[in-house]
């Protein structure tokens, strides 16, 4: 595995821009129309998301194989990775540090995800247009919202923060001042996606997405 090192970096950071980043940038996107436009909106976005052909093989390979592979091997690079976090201190391994704990988090975070929403799904538990009740559930509990919050921020700064080590990584951004300015750009990002999840998790917690109602109005469409 040593002399294929180099190819299974290469293809875990790729990976987590695409297609894993581009997801969760898609995931923030669909359920933020609980906050933009209620739960009618979300359901609406949902139900577009599954018409799309070949919605399983994008979901498979488009998706969970990515995120498997991106997540087992970071689990290998994380316990292999020497952090000198407390004998250097400086910003950026404080940063490399916090990306090997916000990636532990963030897969177990999804994995619990996944399996209160698309694996009920899957098993016919629930349907794609009863999510919006499911997470109105989750966060009218006070302890999964606090577990959904450390979640999300989680994701949020491990996607944004492997953003600005993927330019670096692949040569993009080069030299100390273009990666001072990648920091400043990443932390804008992270701070408006976290800002954006925490108002749709907000959303998810009004009364409208106990109507059921709704839900078949939305057969309707």
């Amino acid at each position: 595995m040593t002399g294929n090192s180099y190819y299974y970096r290469k293809l875990h950071s790729l990976l987590g821009v695409i297609p894993v980043g581009f997801f969760l940038v898609e995931h923030l996107i669909t359920n933020y129309e609980a906050f933009n436009g209620g739960h009618q909106a979300f359901i609406d976005s949902v139900r577009w998301l599954n018409s799309l052909p070949l919605v399983i093989f994008l979901e498979v390979f488009g998706i969970w194989l990515p995120i498997l592979y991106h997540g087992i091997y970071g689990l290998f690079v994380a316990f292999q990775s020497r952090n000198n976090v407390n004998r250097y201190g400086y910003f950026r391994n404080l940063m490399f540090t916090l990306q090997r704990v916000t990636g532990v988090v963030t897969l177990i975070f999804i994995a619990w995800h996944f399996f209160q929403t698309r694996f009920q799904v899957a098993i016919g538990n629930e349907t794609h247009d009863g999510l919006g009740v499911v997470m109105h559930e989750i966060f009218t509990t006070p302890t999964y919202f606090t577990l959904y919050l450390i979640g999300v921020l989680a994701a949020t700064f491990h996607f944004t923060n492997g953003m600005w080590s993927f330019l670096v990584s692949w040569g993009i951004t080069i030299g100390p001042r273009a990666q001072r300015v990648s920091s400043f750009v990443w932390m804008g990002v992270f701070v408006i996606m976290s800002i954006m999840f925490i108002l749709t998790m907000v959303a998810f917690t009004d009364a409208s997405f106990q109507d059921t109602s709704v839900l078949d109005m939305a057969g309707k469409h």
